[in-house]
C-alpha cells in the first residue's frame, strides 16, 4: 500500500481521514474511537518494529495486524483487547437513553448479545474505516495512477 519512509506522516493522515468522518450517532461515534484505537496500535506496531510497513501491502495483512494475533473480532474482543467491562463498552457505544435501559451496561444489550459480542461488531465496522481510510489516503498519494484501485491493491472500498 505504500513505499515511503515517512510512516509518521501516513498514519497522520489516515487518522486525519478517521476524524473527519461525520459520526451522528453514539454508535457511529463509539466506532469512530475504535477506529482511531485501532489505527494507534498498528501504528505503534510499525513504529517499534513488530511490524514492517512494507508487509501491509495487502488488506488482509492489515486485518492480521489489526486483529493482533487474534482469529477474528470476536475473539479479539472477547481476549480482552480492546475495553473488556460492560459498563465502558456500553458508555462509548450507547445513547443516554440506552445507557439507562441497560443500567449503564449493567443489564445485556439484547436478547441474542453479550456486551463484548457488541464490540466485536463494532470492531469490525471500526478496522472496515481503517482500511477505507487507509484505501483512500493510498491513492491520494498515487495521483497519477490510471489503474483501477482494486487492481492495485486488490481492494474495494
Amino acid at each position: 500500500m505504500f513505499n515511503t519512509t515517512n510512516n509518521n506522516a501516513i498514519f497522520e493522515a489516515i487518522a486525519d481521514r478517521i476524524e473527519k468522518t461525520r459520526a451522528r450517532s453514539a454508535w457511529d461515534r463509539g466506532v469512530k474511537e475504535y477506529a482511531a484505537e485501532l489505527l494507534e496500535n498498528l501504528s505503534e506496531a510499525v513504529k517499534y518494529g513488530y511490524i514492517d510497513l512494507d508487509d501491509l501491502n495487502a488488506p488482509n495483512m492489515v486485518d492480521r495486524a489489526m486483529l493482533n494475533g487474534a482469529a477474528d473480532w470476536n475473539q479479539y474482543s472477547w481476549g480482552g483487547c480492546s475495553l473488556c467491562y460492560d459498563g465502558e463498552i456500553a458508555r462509548r457505544l450507547c445513547t443516554a437513553s440506552e445507557l439507562k435501559r441497560t443500567a449503564n451496561g449493567a443489564k445485556k444489550p439484547n436478547a441474542r448479545e453479550e456486551w463484548l459480542d457488541t464490540q466485536a461488531r463494532a470492531l469490525h465496522q471500526a478496522a472496515d474505516r481503517v482500511r477505507a481510510a487507509a484505501l483512500a489516503v493510498a491513492l491520494e498519494m498515487l495521483p497519477s495512477c490510471t489503474c483501477d484501485a482494486a487492481d492495485v491493491f486488490g481492494w474495494t472500498a
